[in-house]
């Protein structure tokens, strides 16, 4: 299965997998990400927290070209 870089991540798509997936809870509300310059930098951060194996099981990696 070829992984997908974070950084190709919408906003919604990011918030979606930190809460849903991941059980992030205390990110701000969509709509204040979506919003602010910072917001999509501040999610995809958010991945960094998370190992390697459990990005790779929803797909995903920190890798800038896509595995």
């Amino acid at each position: 299965m070829e992984l997908t870089p974070v950084v190709e991540l919408g906003v919604s798509e990011a918030y979606a997998l930190l809460t849903g997936h991941f059980g992030v809870t205390d990110l701000p509300p969509l709509d204040a990400l979506e919003n602010e310059d910072w917001g999509r930098d501040f999610l995809l951060s958010r991945f960094l927290e998370i190992p390697a194996a459990a990005l790779a099981e929803v797909g995903i990696t920190l890798s800038d070209a896509p595995e």
